[in-house]
């Protein structure tokens, strides 16, 4: 039978009996200038880059395949990411919602929440209506458009790591 060990008790050491450093909070101006130093991300440029991503796939793949089928069926893909992406962003940024949740941390997480729901039922409602919208559906050139906009998210997140901090 297997017999429980009693847990070590929890310490500050690091493991090589250094203290952890004591925990300072910034202050007003501090934290001014640590927010002014950090990069901000544009959810309306993201949205553009989408489009811009969307439309280059679709017109290479018009030059690859030379069938319009194809190229709308590329270009409809990316719109069931961009769409709902600018819905949300406009959500987010421009809404009523928005502005009432500006101060309030739970409010503002709570309409994160709302519109992120709102953007992935709309994507999924525009990819089950593409049957209908498109007179000859080609989907890999569908899923093609899809995943190279949803891609646009982490070139965004990676671009704006390396970007040089303007007051650092």
């Amino acid at each position: 039978m297997l017999t429980a060990k009693p847990t070590p008790p929890l310490t500050d050491d690091l493991g090589d009996g250094a203290q952890e450093p004591e925990f300072k909070p910034l202050t007003r101006e501090e934290a001014r200038q640590w927010r002014a130093s950090q990069p901000g991300l544009s959810l309306w440029r993201l949205v553009g880059v989408q489009w811009l991503v969307g439309l280059l796939a679709a017109a290479v793949a018009a030059l690859l395949t030379q069938r319009a089928s194809v190229a709308v069926s590329v270009l409809y893909g990316a719109a069931t990411v961009a769409i709902p992406s600018a819905l949300m962003a406009y959500g987010l940024t421009s809404s009523a919602l928005s502005r009432l949740s500006s101060g309030f941390a739970q409010a503002a997480l709570v309409g994160f929440l709302f519109w992120e729901g709102v953007k992935v039922l709309l994507s999924v409602a525009l990819l089950a209506a593409a049957v209908w919208i498109l007179p000859e559906p080609n989907w890999i050139g569908l899923l093609i458009g899809l995943v190279l906009v949803l891609k646009v998210y982490w070139f965004g997140v990676l671009l704006q790591t390396r970007r040089p901090v303007a007051n650092g």
